[in-house]
């Protein structure tokens, strides 16, 4: 399949939203491993679903309109010249855990992690290969 100039610039600014939401969320979920014996502490996750249904539309209207559409959400809002911020929530199901077993929330955020480092790798490795393939 031969993909246009749009269609390959979008696929790179989705990859790289994506990279850069996986390095934000690294950060986050570090700090739910670090912190957690604070007082005080609410463990903390970025809104994965939010931002995937972004990515997903924008998709979905390039699709349609040849076009990518960044639509804000809640928690992610896009700005100019690729920006985009997305505010940390509080993550209920990991304070439920942490307050009944301390060892289940630790696995649950090495779990998060561990998921989180694979579709960064997946978006970087596809990022990689995009810009080989536009070298030659």
């Amino acid at each position: 399949m031969k993909l246009s100039a749009t269609t390959i610039d979008n696929i790179t600014e989705v990859l790289t939203r994506i990279v850069e939401f996986t390095d934000r969320r690294r950060e986050v979920l570090t700090r739910n491993l670090f912190d957690y014996q604070s007082d005080g502490f609410q463990p903390k996750d970025l809104p994965v679903c939010e931002f995937a249904e972004c990515m997903t539309e924008a998709v979905s209207e390039h699709i349609r309109s040849k076009r990518l559409v960044l639509c804000d959400r809640e928690n992610v809002s896009f700005g100019e010249a690729g920006s985009f911020d997305v505010d940390p929530v509080i993550d209920s199901k990991a304070n439920d855990l942490l307050k009944k077993s301390t060892k289940d929330y630790l696995q649950m955020q090495i779990h998060k992690l561990s998921e989180n480092l694979m579709n960064n790798r997946i978006a970087v490795e596809l990022l990689k290969q995009k810009q080989q393939r536009s070298s030659f």
